[in-house]
């Protein structure tokens, strides 16, 4: 199915207010009003020092709310839980959190919740990577179980453009959306063992994937040679800077993921991905639109949940 023009939708999207359950922009304002200033401040110290930071944080956050919802259970370390499984043994950046969580302990005890924590500081890294500000409703409180077999559910990056969206719809993300928060790879890191197969033996052939660019071929094939456990870049112009330099990208056959490339071709998301080639600026609104709605999926609020002392670990009963 073809995609309409977005600009016609656009400013419908983006001015309409939206109430996600009991989340609500500034929700510790007088509870913990120096909170958003504590990790906006944690964060950028770091982002200082790495700014990879970024990268982690949204996978991080992404993993955190296509699991359970976004209730923080990525963060605990028991021995089952989903920060040791399958995609998320990658993940990083955990210790940013507990550092922002040890602070806000120290400030407003039981106060902030971590899921709280992880969306804000998600946004504060954005933002220093010359991503979008937005507004981040928050209230959202800590989950009670965690679900390791659900990581396994997450969608990989050989997946079809159709699972890919359907994935996104199951939590009412829409086309918009799904390609929006996909542009994050704009900052994105991929280690060589997601795509070597598009390098040398495409589905069996013994031949690079044909729709990838020889160019980028030889170059990853160089990058993935000269290191153990090699990665690179998602966006191979400007891999630390939060644009809409990915779509340009992977319209000329540039991305490194299968998934990424496919959707500059696939009908039903092509002209979403040439939309936001053409527009910075839309790209960067329509990511922080989709930010906020899939960072109210699945919330715990009000007196559901937790409010975890440490990020961590479950409180004592």
């Amino acid at each position: 199915m073809k995609i309409a023009n977005f600009s016609t939708l656009f400013s419908i999207l983006f001015i309409v207010p939206v109430t996600f359950a009991q989340l609500k922009v500034g929700f510790y304002n007088n509870s913990c009003p120096t909170a958003e200033t504590i990790v906006r401040n944690l964060v950028t110290d770091e982002f200082e020092s790495d700014p990879t930071i970024t990268a982690a944080l949204l996978r991080m956050h992404f993993h955190d709310c296509f699991v359970g919802g976004c209730d923080g259970s990525i963060l605990l370390n028991s021995t089952d839980s989903e920060r040791f499984v399958g995609p998320n043994l990658s993940v990083r950046g955990f210790e940013l959190i507990d550092e922002i969580k040890t602070e806000l302990e120290a400030q407003c005890p039981s106060n902030v919740s971590c899921a709280d924590i992880m969306a804000l500081a998600t946004r504060d890294s954005v933002v220093l990577a010359g991503g979008p500000n937005y507004n981040i409703p928050t209230g959202r409180r800590d989950g009670l179980t965690t679900n390791a077999n659900g990581v396994f559910d997450l969608i990989g990056p050989t997946a079809s453009v159709a699972a890919f969206l359907s994935f996104f719809g199951d939590k009412m993300l829409n086309t918009f959306d799904a390609v929006a928060l996909l542009g994050a790879h704009t900052v994105g890191v991929g280690s060589c063992n997601l795509f070597e197969d598009r390098l040398s033996n495409f589905n069996g052939t013994g031949l690079p994937d044909p729709s990838m660019d020889s160019n980028l071929v030889a170059n990853l094939t160089s990058i993935c040679a000269a290191s153990e456990n090699p990665s690179t870049g998602l966006d191979r112009s400007t891999p630390l800077t939060f644009d809409n330099a990915f779509f340009g990208e992977i319209r000329a056959r540039r991305g490194v993921l299968q998934l990424d490339q496919r959707l500059a071709t696939d009908e039903a998301t092509s002209s979403v991905v040439a939309q936001y080639a053409a527009d910075n600026d839309l790209f960067k609104r329509q990511f922080a639109i989709a930010m906020v709605k899939m960072g109210a999926v699945g919330v715990l609020t009000g007196e559901n949940g937790d409010i975890r002392k440490n990020c961590w670990a479950f409180n004592d009963i």
